[in-house]
């Protein structure tokens, strides 16, 4: 893999022609449907060759390109099921891997940030990379004091690339929809772009990371790994060993283990802000470990890269979220509007049916009426319908709600997490989990 592509009009000219390619595709595919094709396998056809360049593009050009690619992913349950399979295999390719860039550049950022002597702290460097993403790459190596090691690199002219790369990708937010039917991409792309300097700034996530490991410390079920040295570009922390991620368990895992890491993916997430103070805010399945053990049964979860959190002005989730998804769950639709208004999700003046919102957060209150929810890409699938079709009264009612800037981060992460439940098939104790663990849900408001 060469140098991460740097020149803003080279990787403005790729970005653009992904619509440019879609559109073409579909008029050739209308050709062929004139001449006698079955307009399904046209179709098929076109997914198909979509996604590749989908993937092909927004691995290979990494930064913003490939973040927004990775939060696509998590969302992959809510595609239709006849569009989902070509986007399913390509898409989730990028929770776990990317091309990584040459050792040299590796070799510079560390004399940058640790220091011409750096191989005095580093005793030992692995030339290939473990993993790579959206805007650095991981090696292994060795510590002074005989600690095995995780080396994360940021690209040269990464913040450079994930900015323009997010830019351009909101100019074609519009056209970029039609690459991903019913996910309304433009919000996403809004939402990564105001997180863009804390996830570039290394040392903040160096910070992040040392409260969640030293908040998770012993525990039987989560390991964070300890930071050990921080720069710039460079994070060194403690290596934590693993045998895959939660997207091999996606792929390939049993309902015991669909299940069992389901409910420690959901605990982690709401455990973590009631620890810490901060929510970890990027929940796609590669920063989500799968730790040995000596028996083969599913064991403990390790979590990475804490670039992305939310830092809560509470201490903790919001009160309100709790009460208002509790009021939600027993179905109190006069008090659940007016929490909302008191929270800032409804302007006075809108005028909305409390029934109709009721049945619009449904994604978000279901798993919490039963002891036990099943998560499911069929169950995902139908509630994303419901609020992209025109015909369907939940469409209009979208345009009513606000999002209050302090709950951003916090939504776009809880539904996240729901993609990822439901990529993963799982049934887990979500109501039990929110009773113990988020404020304001057991009614101690």
């Amino acid at each position: 893999m060469t140098e991460l592509p740097r020149k803003a009009v080279a990787r403005t000219a790729r970005l653009a022609a992904l619509p440019i390619g879609y559109a073409g595709r579909s008029a050739l595919g209308f050709g062929k449907r004139m001449g006698g094709k079955p307009a399904e396998a046209v179709m098929s056809e076109i997914q198909q060759r979509t996604a590749e360049q989908l993937f092909r593009t927004l691995g290979e050009l990494k930064g913003g390109a490939m973040k927004f690619g990775q939060a696509l992913s998590v969302l992959e349950a809510a595609l239709p099921e006849e569009i989902a399979g070509p986007y399913r295999e390509q898409l989730t390719r990028l929770q776990d891997s990317a091309p990584p860039m040459p050792t040299q550049q590796v070799r510079e950022a560390l004399a940058r940030d640790l220091g011409p002597d750096w191989k005095k702290q580093l005793v030992w460097l692995d030339g290939g990379p473990t993993a790579a993403a959206s805007i650095g790459q991981v090696h292994r190596g060795r510590w002074h004091d005989g600690r095995e090691v995780a080396v994360k690199v940021q690209y040269p002219g990464a913040g450079d690339a994930l900015r323009s790369d997010l830019r351009q990708l909101s100019r074609l937010a519009r056209t970029m929809g039609s690459l991903v039917p019913g996910i309304d991409v433009k919000p996403l792309i809004a939402e990564m772009q105001a997180r863009t300097e804390e996830e570039l700034d290394y040392r903040l996530e160096a910070e992040a990371q040392r409260t969640f490991a030293e908040a998770f410390r012993d525990d039987p079920d989560f390991v964070v790994p300890d930071v050990v040295a921080a720069g710039d570009t460079t994070l060194v922390t403690e290596w934590m060993e693993s045998t895959s991620s939660l997207a091999a368990i996606i792929s390939d895992g049993t309902q015991e283990e669909r299940d069992h890491y389901g409910e420690l993916f959901v605990r982690f997430l709401v455990e973590g802000p009631a620890r810490t103070g901060m929510l970890h805010a990027d929940p796609h399945p590669g920063n989500f470990r799968i730790l040995p053990t000596e028996d083969g049964k599913p064991g403990g979860m390790g979590v990475l890269d804490f670039g992305a959190v939310a830092r809560l002005a509470e201490g903790a989730l919001p009160l309100a979220m709790g009460s208002l998804i509790r009021i939600a769950a027993i179905e109190d639709d006069e008090q659940l509007l007016a929490g909302l208004r008191d929270e800032g999700f409804i302007k006075d003046r809108v005028t909305i049916d409390p029934a109709l919102l009721l049945d619009y957060l449904s994604p978000f209150v279901e798993p919490t009426q039963v002891e036990r929810f099943r998560f499911s890409r069929k169950w995902m699938q139908s509630q994303f319908q419901r609020v992209n079709n025109p015909r369907d009264p939940a469409y209009t009612l979208a345009l009513k709600i606000n999002l209050p800037p302090s709950y951003l981060l916090i939504h776009r992460t809880w539904l996240g997490a729901i993609g990822i439940l439901s990529q993963l098939e799982a049934e887990v104790p979500f109501r039990e989990i929110l009773t113990e663990w988020l404020p304001g849900f057991a009614g101690d408001s």
